[in-house]
């Protein structure tokens, strides 16, 4: 088994923050003025999301940056 990247483990904390709060990927984009597409690459480990990305998406989910990226 191979080892988790830090992007899919940052992808893996947004699937599931968004998801507890029952939010789709559009409106996640929406709130966080980010596109729904990317946030899908960030989600699958496909996409390694700037700091600036990281705050709005944290700032939509209303947690703070460290529960995005803490594992």
């Amino acid at each position: 088994m191979g080892r988790t990247s830090s992007k899919q483990k940052i992808g893996k904390q947004l699937h599931d923050l968004r998801k507890s709060q029952g939010l789709s990927q559009e409106q996640l984009g929406f709130t966080a003025k980010v596109d729904r597409s990317y946030i899908s690459e960030i989600e699958n480990g496909l996409r390694n999301p700037s700091l600036l990305t990281l705050e709005k998406l944290a700032k939509a989910l209303k947690v703070k940056l460290s529960d995005l990226t803490s594992s």
